[in-house]
C-alpha cells in the first residue's frame, strides 16, 4: 500500500548532496551527473526516453539480504516473502527469486506474474480480503504454500472449492489485533474499524471449526498491521503479543499449528523519517514469537522495493504564475500518483551536474495532467530548469508502476533495470496503437 507524507515540515528538506548520500545506489559525476549504480541517467534517457522508471539490481540484492540476515541473526527459523503488491515487475521478481525470496501475492493475476518471474506457487502467500472462487481454485490447482484466509465466509468457500478438488487447503486465519500502527489512516489495517483479518478474539473459535472442515488444513496464524510503519517496534510488539497468546490456545486445545506470518509494514525513509532497522523488527518478532517454537514468515515490499526504483522524466516547460514558479515535467500524476493520492514527499533531483549544484529557488513541481493534484512538489527548492533538463523523482519504485494508469490517454512509461554498469528496458513504453488495442466501436452506431 503506498503511504503518505506529511505535506507541512518543521525542518528543512534534505539537500542534493543529503539526499545522493543517503541512497547508496546514487551517486553524482562532475561530467555525467546524477548515476543509478555505474550507469548515467542521461545515458537511459537519451536511449529509453522519458518518463521511464529505473530500478536497481543492487539495491533489490543489498536490502533483501539485509532483511534475512537480520532473521537469521535474530535466531529465527524465518522466511521472506516479498510484497508483490508494491512492484510487480517480472526483472525485480527473477532478481529476487534469485535470493531466494518467497511471494506475497493478493490476486490471481500476481500469482500467475510471480511464477513467471521465478517464484513458485509452492513459495508463495496469498492474501486480501476478497479472494474471487476463480482466484482460490488456481491458487490451490498450482501448489500454493498458504492462503491468508480473512472471514468465516471466505474459509466455507475455500473448504468447498477445496473439497471439489480433492485436497485440503492450506489456510492460515490473518487476526485483526486491534492495534494501531500509528501511520496513515488510509493505510492503517490492523484496527477494529478496518476491513482487514478477523477479530483475534473470535479468531480461536473458527481455527477450531476450520480443524473439523475436510477441505481445511489450518496452519498457523497471520497478521499485518499497516504500511509505512516508521514510530518504532510498539505497534509490532503490542500485535505479536496478542498473536502469541492466541497460539498458546490454539496449542492448548490440541489443535495443529505450523508457522505465524508477521505481515509487513516497515517503513523506508522519502524526507527525513527514521524507520526502525530491520534488526529492530527481527527483535520485536524474536522476543514476543521466538519461544513458539515454531517457523516464522514476514511479507516486505516497500522496504525492498521502494528505495531501489526512480521516475526519470523531463521538463516540459517552466511556467511563472503570479509569484509561483511551476516547473511542468512530462511525468504525471498518473504514472506517480502517491503525491496526488497521499501528499506522499518524493526526493527531486536535477541530472545534470551543473544543475545539481546551481542556486534553487521555490518552485512548484507539477505534470501536465488537466487536474489540479497533478502535483509532485509545492515550494520545492530547485535550480533553473528549462526544457529538455531531466528529472529524477526518488524512492519510486514501490506503488509507483503498479499504480499508474492510462489516464488522459497517456501511454504507460517505460522501465528500465541497472545491474552496475549494465542496463536494459525491462517494458517498452506502451506506444498508442497498444493503448487504443482492444477497443471496439459497435457496427450499429454506424461509420463517422
Amino acid at each position: 500500500m503506498a503511504s503518505p507524507s506529511p505535506v507541512a515540515h518543521e525542518t528543512p528538506d534534505p539537500s542534493f548532496a543529503e539526499l545522493i548520500a543517503a541512497r547508496p545506489q546514487l551517486s553524482a559525476h562532475a561530467f555525467d551527473g546524477l548515476m543509478v549504480e555505474g550507469v548515467p541517467l542521461h545515458v537511459i534517457a537519451k536511449a529509453a526516453g522519458t518518463p521511464t522508471w529505473v530500478y536497481s539490481a543492487g539495491t533489490l540484492r543489498r536490502r533483501y539480504r539485509a532483511l534475512a540476515e537480520a532473521l537469521k541473526n535474530a535466531g529465527l527459523d524465518a522466511g521472506v516473502h516479498y510484497a508483490v503488491k508494491a512492484n510487480d515487475s517480472l526483472a525485480v521478481l527473477r532478481v529476487l527469486a534469485k535470493e531466494g525470496a518467497g511471494a506475497d501475492v493478493v490476486s490471481g493475476g500476481e500469482l500467475m506474474t510471480v511464477m513467471a518471474g521465478g517464484i513458485p506457487a509452492s513459495r508463495t502467500v496469498f492474501s486480501g480480503v476478497g479472494k474471487s472462487a476463480a482466484e482460490i481454485r488456481y491458487a490451490l490447482e498450482q501448489g500454493i504454500y498458504q492462503l491468508n484466509a480473512e472471514s468465516i465466509e471466505e474459509v466455507e468457500i475455500i473448504d468447498a472449492i477445496a473439497q471439489s478438488l480433492g485436497v485440503k487447503a492450506p489456510v492460515a486465519i490473518r487476526v485483526n489485533p486491534d492495534v494501531d500502527a500509528r501511520t496513515h489512516a488510509k493505510i492503517t489495517t490492523g484496527k477494529a474499524e478496518n476491513k482487514f483479518g478477523i477479530a483475534i478474539d473470535d479468531a480461536l473459535a473458527l481455527y477450531t471449526r476450520m480443524a473439523a472442515m475436510p477441505g481445511i488444513r489450518p496452519i498457523g496464524v497471520a497478521t499485518h498491521i499497516g504500511s509505512q510503519i516508521t514510530s518504532g517496534m510498539a505497534a509490532y510488539r503490542a500485535a505479536y503479543a496478542r498473536v502469541a497468546e492466541l497460539v498458546h490456545a490454539i496449542r492448548a486445545h490440541n489443535l495443529p499449528i505450523e508457522r505465524v506470518d508477521c505481515g509487513g509494514g516497515l517503513g523506508i525513509t522519502y524526507r527525513d523519517e527514521l524507520p526502525p532497522p530491520p534488526e529492530a523488527l527481527a527483535g520485536a518478532i524474536a522476543t514476543t514469537l521466538g519461544g513458539l517454537g515454531l517457523p516464522v514468515m514476514i511479507e516486505p515490499g516497500r522496504w525492498i522495493a521502494g528505495p531501489s526504483g526512480l521516475l526519470l522524466t523531463s521538463v516540459v516547460l517552466q511556467k511563472q504564475g503570479r509569484g509561483r514558479r511551476f516547473v511542468v515535467l512530462d511525468a504525471a500524476m498518473n504514472d506517480l500518483i502517491r503525491p496526488a493520492m497521499y501528499e506522499a514527499w518524493h526526493g527531486i533531483l536535477p541530472v545534470a551536474p551543473a544543475r545539481l549544484t546551481a542556486t534553487a529557488a521555490a518552485a512548484d513541481v507539477v505534470g501536465p495532467v488537466c487536474e489540479s493534484s497533478d502535483i509532485f512538489a509545492k515550494d520545492r527548492a530547485m535550480p533553473d530548469l528549462p526544457p529538455g533538463e531531466l528529472v529524477a523523482l526518488l524512492d519510486a519504485g514501490a506503488y509507483g508502476a503498479v499504480m499508474s494508469s492510462t489516464y488522459n490517454a497517456r501511454p504507460l512509461a517505460a522501465q528500465v533495470l541497472v545491474d552496475g554498469e549494465r542496463w536494459a528496458v525491462i517494458r517498452p513504453r506502451q506506444s498508442m496503437e497498444e493503448l487504443l488495442a482492444g477497443q471496439s466501436v459497435p457496427d450499429w452506431i454506424g461509420a463517422s
